[in-house]
């Protein structure tokens, strides 16, 4: 399985990643190990994720959200709780 993931930044970004382990992406970035947050934008905290059984398809979600507007993340978000 594959995750595609937002997460909300200290500093109110949104970021999107793909991974196949949330809780130890989650864990590494508030880390700031592998990660291209900067220091000021962390802790970071998980706020939406959807599961793919292949990377390819994970990798297409990613691609999509991250070509949207603050805006259309905040309804995508919203729609998980």
């Amino acid at each position: 399985m594959h995750f595609v993931y937002i997460v909300k930044c200290n500093n109110g970004k949104y970021y999107t990643g793909i991974t196949w382990n949330i809780k130890k992406r989650i864990g590494e970035h508030n880390a700031g190990i592998k990660t291209p947050l900067r220091k000021s934008e962390l802790p970071v905290e998980l706020v939406y994720w959807e599961e793919f059984n292949t990377i390819f398809q994970a990798a297409k979600r990613e691609k999509e959200i991250k070509g949207w507007r603050r805006e259309k993340k905040e309804i995508l978000i919203k729609s998980l709780h």
